[in-house]
This record gives C-alpha cells, structure tokens and sequence, in this order.
C-alpha cells in the first residue's frame, strides 16, 4: 500500500482530471487575461511531477520538451490538448513507480543536486505538488465557468478515494 501522502497526490490527480472531463479542443486553449489555457496547464502539471518525481526521483529524462513550452515563466502558448494528456499520463505512470516506494523515513531525506541537498524534503516537495495542483484545478475549474460551461464537476469528489489513514 503506498504511503497516505501518494494517495492524497493519486486523489488529487483523480479530481484534475475529473474536473476536466467533457473539455472540448476550442475551450482547452482559450486564454482569459493573463490566465494560461488548460492544455498548457495540463503540460505545466505533468512538468513540475516530471521534475521532481521522474527526474529528481529516478534520474530519468521523459518528457523533455515540457520544459520548455510548460515551466513557470515561459511565454504564453496553446499546446496540443491531447500531446498534453499523453505527456501527462506517461509522466504520472513513471512517476508512480518511484512513488510506490516512499517510505515515512524517505520523505523526511532531500534529493541531491549538483552536490548539495535541496532546501525541501522530499515530503515538502509531493506537498507541493498536491497543492500545485489543487490551485490550477481550480483555476481550471474557472476557466470553465468563465466559458458558461453548465454542469460541471461539484468540489470535492468522493472521499472514499481519500480516507484519512494514519500513517
């Protein structure tokens, strides 16, 4: 059973994609002010995990070209809705392998970067990542309403998915 903590990203990644369920290609790649489109939101998510879980974690490079058209401070732009799904869900199934194996003991320790132990633990870092997504979530989730899309998903979904388990 993996630790409580990857099962409230597992949730988390459940509640993503539910919110987004039925988005068409036209609305994936509108832009309000300076709010990002959800493909490129859907790209930036699938990075940060990419980043941390596959590259930091593993030591693999998947993905590469999410940096570039996804990460924090890159110019605007409109990717592809499906080459985002697709890179998200190679991203998560890579990243799920390592996440498979975090003990309690393992998410107090810090990665190692160019020689020195990052600030964050790695227990910081998937908090992060959970938090990250809540947010795009729910600007997604207002992207949406923005859009006078009716019948969206109500927040949040079934807890069953996420009951508290001591650890």
């Amino acid at each position: 059973m993996a630790h409580p903590l990857v099962e409230q990203l597992r949730f988390t990644r459940r509640e993503f994609v539910r919110c987004l369920d039925g988005l068409s290609l036209q609305d994936a790649y509108v832009r309000h002010g300076q709010m990002n489109c959800i493909s490129w939101t859907i790209g930036h998510l699938a990075d940060h995990e990419n980043r941390i879980f596959v590259f930091l974690g593993q030591g693999k490079v998947i993905q590469p070209e999410l940096r570039k058209i996804c990460s924090f401070g890159c110019p605007p732009s409109t990717p592809k809705l499906d080459d985002m799904w697709a890179a998200w869900r190679e991203v998560t199934a890579n990243a799920d392998i390592w996440l498979d194996t975090l003990t309690t003991a393992q998410l107090a320790e810090h990665f190692r970067w160019k020689g020195k132990a990052l600030e964050e633990s790695i227990g910081t870092m998937l908090q992060r990542v959970i938090y990250h997504y809540w947010y795009h979530l729910g600007e997604a989730h207002a992207i949406r309403q923005m859009l006078e899309q009716r019948n969206l998903p109500q927040f949040v979904g079934e807890m069953d998915d996420a009951p508290y388990r001591p650890h």
